[in-house]
């Protein structure tokens, strides 16, 4: 096959499967998803600003849009939003302190996040971006209890009572 039609090839890919877009959620549910994860947000910069912790990182927004929008999605579940936040983190921690603030020590970091993330069954897109929180900000070892473990238990604890009491199925699909 001459280069010119793998190209041809590769660019008609481009073009996507012809799949339909999803269906748009109700307003009533885009207006409560947006009112809860705004709420948490708010309620973890107050606590921010009033305690002598961190409760408050960026990933959480991200966070709070799948947990609350897409409940049922694998990256959704409990076990996924704690520990790949965790994962995420230590591994951040690890690169920036074994390796120091480098550029290529970021991109390991993020790479071998992923990797663990996948290999435990844990994935959270959003927690692949915590070694890059890590290496902006140069925290010590307590990042890892404030704000990632504290935020993203209090994610899921909220997330366990307004979905049970919101939904007719149960929340979590798994622990």
């Amino acid at each position: 096959m001459s280069l010119l039609a793998r190209l041809r090839g590769l660019f008609e890919k481009f073009r996507g499967a012809g799949a339909p877009r999803p269906p748009r959620s109700s307003w009533q549910a885009i207006l409560a998803t947006a009112l809860i994860a705004g709420a948490i947000i708010a309620g973890l910069a107050y606590a921010t600003s009033h305690l002598s912790y961190v409760l408050l990182m960026g990933t959480f927004a991200a966070s709070c849009l799948l947990t609350f929008a897409y409940p049922d999605s694998p990256f959704s579940q409990p076990r996924n939003t704690v520990v790949g936040h965790v994962i995420g983190t230590v591994v951040g921690l690890a690169c920036l302190h074994g390796f120091g603030p480098e550029w290529w020590s970021a991109g390991l970091a993020v790479g071998l996040s992923i990797a663990l993330m996948k290999a435990t069954r844990t994935v959270h897109p959003p927690a692949s971006s915590n070694p890059l929180i890590v290496f902006a900000f140069k925290p010590g070892w307590g990042f890892l209890l404030f704000p990632t473990l504290t935020g993203a238990v209090l994610i899921v604890i909220i997330a366990l009572f307004v979905h049970n009491l919101r939904r007719p199925t149960r929340w979590p699909q798994y622990w």
